[in-house]
């Protein structure tokens, strides 16, 4: 699995590749999403860091990918 460092100013080939916007929203409950989590099917789920943080352990086990930005919380 990519974990994609949370560090501000780490760099990484995913996060230059895709970054969140205010438009993607969580898969749960349709708040802002800050983390995208990439599946073995070539699907996406998309989690608000409250929901992302609550299914990281078990989704960790399955994913191919996981994009963090949830550190844009703290800089805001």
């Amino acid at each position: 699995m990519h974990t994609v460092a949370t560090e501000p100013g780490a760099v990484s080939d995913l996060e230059n590749a895709y970054q969140l916007t205010a438009a993607d929203r969580c898969d749960s409950c349709g708040a802002q999403a800050y983390i995208r989590v990439d599946m073995p099917s070539g699907a996406e789920l998309l989690f608000c860091a409250h929901h992302g943080r609550k299914y990281q352990e078990k989704l960790s086990q399955v994913a191919t990918g996981w994009h963090d930005e949830s550190s844009k919380l703290l800089n805001d």
